[in-house]
């Protein structure tokens, strides 16, 4: 990972992760697929090979559509009691915009942090035994 001349601040770099931009350079793209990255920069040329996001985003996305959907089911359940297909037909669409929609900006923002703050992986310190 190596930095630009000018090192972005963290309100930068989230924007540019939600605009799931190239988290140096902000302006190629993150993402050849749905989630599937791609292999470099197209601008500046930056080796996406330090990413990993790993299941973090998958797990603040459920997290929050979980928080959304229990809390309207309850407020609908115990304001209107309606059957539980009209809960399937309700809740089956929000579940799926609440999870797919903000799933790739997740993991995009979690990059461009992972980047900004020079995340990697744990390592060993050899240290003299005393």
């Amino acid at each position: 990972m190596t930095d630009s001349p000018a090192s972005a601040s963290v309100s930068q770099a989230a924007l540019r992760g939600l605009a799931c931009r190239c988290p140096r350079c902000g302006e190629g793209r993150l993402y050849a697929g749905f989630l599937t990255l791609r292999p470099s920069c197209d601008v500046c040329g930056l080796d996406y090979a330090f990413i990993d996001a790993g299941d973090g985003p998958a797990v603040f996305i459920i997290m929050i559509a979980g928080f959304i959907v229990v809390g309207a089911a309850l407020v609908v359940e115990m304001k209107y009691q309606p059957p539980f297909w009209v809960h399937a037909a309700l809740w089956a669409p929000l579940i799926l915009a609440t999870t797919l929609l903000p799933l790739r900006s997740m993991k995009a923002l979690l990059i461009a942090l992972q980047y900004h703050h020079k995340a990697a992986e744990g390592q060993l310190i050899g240290r003299e035994p005393k």
